[in-house]
């Protein structure tokens, strides 16, 4: 799994696996200490609480982990915007979701499926997620797609057609991964709107010319 080859690079004292699915991830390979799950139904929760309003004072957290909570949130922008709040100057937030387009994602626009898991929930493209955490001042340092053929049955069929591919078809896989980096200052420098003057040089002085005048 992705998050087992990121838990052991990340690290800090402190981390936060919002929602049901994060709480359901095994992070024992991370360094990090403490970790806090928060979720209202998931019964692995070490915390009851609204995602919208998590009970922690601002910079608690060094690495915030969102499974699939893009996915069923009604205001993602206002979720992200809390969680920017609890994290660390430089700390990490790794997401996961949906990628509407794939071949799970084009399943959506069928009527039958609006009720059923995964397409009860809204798919935001990895690009639009980029955007939203570039507003909020995170710098993406990862960023994947995978799961070309998300069928449980015949794995082994559907991961091999799926290495043939290549990265010609990993923009079309299924699922996204981010790992992203909160900065302290801004990620494209602005420019100014001055100039430099010149350098006043020396005048030089001809020897000649000077003699002459002798």
């Amino acid at each position: 799994m992705r998050i087992d080859e990121w838990a052991p690079k990340l690290f800090g004292y402190h981390m936060l696996k919002l929602g049901g699915l994060s709480c359901e991830l095994n992070t024992s390979l991370s360094t990090i200490p403490h970790q806090v799950n928060l979720d209202i139904k998931n019964p692995l929760h070490s915390v009851i609480a609204d995602a919208f309003d998590l009970p922690f004072v601002e910079k608690s957290f060094d690495v915030v982990l969102l499974s699939h909570q893009l996915d069923y949130c009604q205001d993602p922008h206002r979720l992200l915007r809390e969680v920017d709040r609890v994290m660390m100057d430089d700390g990490y937030i790794i997401l996961t979701g949906f990628n509407p387009i794939s071949f799970s994602g084009v399943a959506s626009v069928l009527p039958w499926r609006k009720k059923n898991l995964p397409w009860s929930g809204r798919m935001f493209t990895p690009h639009r997620v980029h955007d939203w955490l570039g507003l909020l001042n995170y710098q993406v340092i990862h960023s994947e797609q995978y799961a070309l053929f998300p069928n449980p049955k015949q794995r082994a069929i559907w991961a091999w057609l799926e290495n043939m591919c290549g990265n010609s078809g990993s923009k079309l896989g299924s699922l996204y991964y981010i790992v992203a980096r909160k900065r302290t200052y801004p990620i494209k420098p602005l420019k100014p709107h001055w100039r430099l003057k010149r350098r006043l040089s020396p005048v030089g002085v001809s020897i000649k010319a000077h003699s002459r005048t002798n």
